[in-house]
């Protein structure tokens, strides 16, 4: 069963606000992720606590940092579930979760936080996982 739209909204604007492009459907992710030059930042939302009060916080302060990837994109777990399959895909080597957050270079995969990563852990914590993986790949 889908989660309602309404009812997630806001969770999408939490990461359209900053820059995010939503992939809502296997074509768009292999679009976006398939052709994206440079550094691509993979956000699998959900509706979960630690999606609302550690990943989409986190990635939030970590985008302030100096250092940050050429391109951002988010799937919507539980809502565009073709586009988090396919995303998925490309995210191969780790168990599905949500939340999470892939890095990739020129589309090869290059640094993965995963939940058990975000879960019990606060914001700041989180965004300094992802800001030491921007220093590292997207220079």
């Amino acid at each position: 069963m889908l989660y309602d739209p309404t009812m997630v909204q806001p969770m999408r604007d939490d990461l359209t606000s900053i820059g995010f492009k939503e992939l809502q459907t296997g074509d768009e992710v292999n679009a976006a992720l398939g052709n994206a030059k440079g550094t691509s930042l993979l956000l699998v939302n959900s509706v979960c606590g630690c999606a609302a009060g550690q990943a989409r916080p986190g990635v939030a302060l970590a985008l302030t940092y100096k250092v940050v990837p050429d391109n951002l994109f988010t799937v919507f777990a539980g809502q565009d579930v073709e586009a988090t399959a396919k995303a998925r895909e490309y995210i191969s080597g780790f168990p599905p979760s949500s939340p999470c957050m892939a890095l990739f270079k020129d589309g090869d995969l290059v640094a993965m936080v995963e939940r058990h990563q975000i879960e019990g852990f606060a914001a700041d914590t989180v965004a300094g996982m992802l800001v030491k993986a921007f220093e590292e790949h997207c220079g």
